[in-house]
Order: C-alpha cells, then sequence, then structure tokens
C-alpha cells in the first residue's frame, strides 16, 4: 500500500505492506542506501529484506527518505534523514501499538536508521545490512544493548570484514554476524542467501 508518511520536511513516499495479518506479531521498518548514489525504497537489497520479514509474518514499512523520489525535501547528510527515521518510526508504533519494531537498513540506511533506532525505546532490535563501517561512525552502538544483527558480504569493498570484526568487538551483547560467503557490497548474485539467512535469524528472534 503506497502512502505518504507525515515528518517535519513535509510528507515522506512509503510502501507498506501487511501481509495477511492487520495484527502482526512485529513489524519492521527498513532504511535505504545513500541517495546521492542512486538509493531508494526500491532498492533490490531493501526488496528482498522486506520479503523476508514478510515470509516471517511481519508488517514492513519502506520509504524514501527527503528528496528522494516523491518525498519532500533535499538530501541532508544524514542529519534531517534520522527525522525522517522518527517519522517511520512514530507511524509503525501508532499503526500497530505494542508491536515490537525492528529498525533495518542498508548501508548508508543503516548508519542512518540504527543511530535512531538505538535510542528510541520503541525500537527493540537492530540489523544492518552492508554496513559501511570504513566509511562512517558506528561507534555509538557501544552503549547499546538492543539486540544488533549485521549480515555482511564477505567481499564487501566498501566495509572489509576485518573492520566490522574490529567494531563488533567493541559492542555489548546481545550481537550477531551473519556473513554471506562471496558477496560484495551490493550482494550482487546473493540476494537470496540474504534473503534466506535474514528469514532464519527472525524466525529464531520473533515472538511466537
Amino acid at each position: 500500500m503506497g502512502l505518504m508518511l507525515p515528518s517535519s520536511v513535509g510528507p515522506l513516499e512509503a510502501i507498506l505492506e501487511e501481509g495477511s495479518s492487520s495484527d502482526p506479531k512485529a513489524v519492521a521498518i527498513l532504511c535505504h542506501p545513500h541517495p546521492q548514489y542512486g538509493g531508494t525504497m526500491h532498492n533490490k537489497v531493501v526488496v528482498r529484506a522486506a520479503q523476508a520479514f514478510q515470509e516471517a509474518g511481519m508488517a514492513t514499512l519502506r520509504f524514501n527518505f527527503r528528496g528522494v523520489g516523491r518525498s519532500a525535501g533535499t538530501f541532508d547528510f544524514g542529519e534531517g534523514e534520522q527525522e525522517d527515521v522518527a517519522a517511520a518510526i512514530a507511524f509503525m508504533a501508532e499503526r500497530y501499538p505494542g508491536a515490537p519494531i525492528w529498525l533495518t537498513g542498508y548501508s548508508f540506511g543503516a548508519w542512518v536508521g540504527l543511530k535512531v533506532g538505538a535510542r528510541d525505546e520503541r525500537v527493540t532490535t537492530l540489523v544492518a545490512i552492508g554496513a559501511a563501517v570504513a566509511l562512517a561512525d558506528f561507534r555509538f552502538l557501544e552503549e547499546c544493548a538492543k539486540p544488533k544483527l549485521f549480515i555482511h558480504g564477505t567481499k564487501d569493498e566498501f566495509a572489509p570484514v576485518e573492520h566490522l570484526q574490529a567494531l563488533m568487538l567493541t559492542l555489548p551483547e546481545p550481537k550477531d554476524l551473519i556473513l554471506i560467503e562471496g558477496a560484495d557490497h551490493f550482494f550482487t548474485g546473493k540476494l537470496e542467501d540474504l534473503k534466506s539467512e535474514l528469514l532464519r535469524y527472525i524466525r529464531t528472534h520473533v515472538l511466537p
């Protein structure tokens, strides 16, 4: 279902997919990669991740950051985009009161999204796909005790696995790392592996 989310900068273009249940056991918000490099809510990695959540019985919300597609505003280097994430959280919290909210981001979306999700008590679980830890500062997670999942390709050219493993050593539990063998930053040819691994994780961590 296409909709426009109210936000501090004006309406944000979004897609809500509820699946077969209007009362899901949990919900997921997905944040897309860098707007200045073609990132949108229709990104193949974001869509495939959303499918995993939907197959697990969760409602999903994908949205375009400010200045992308039909969303109001202009690119704000990750600052104003945090307000966009907050608007998405507020929408899902109001629509599904009491449902656990998973905050998922891919690349730039992981950096921006997890910043907001780490400090918002309505968000219960954080998922970072292709976190560009070599390009962005993720130390804000060092005080975050929420469950944190990192899904990463072993051939990621923007964030070598060693950089991510070094970061994870500094993070408190609970935390998990799923490596997709041979996957680059864009998960080229590995989208099904990404989806299946995420689905497996979700099914073992969502309340029955």
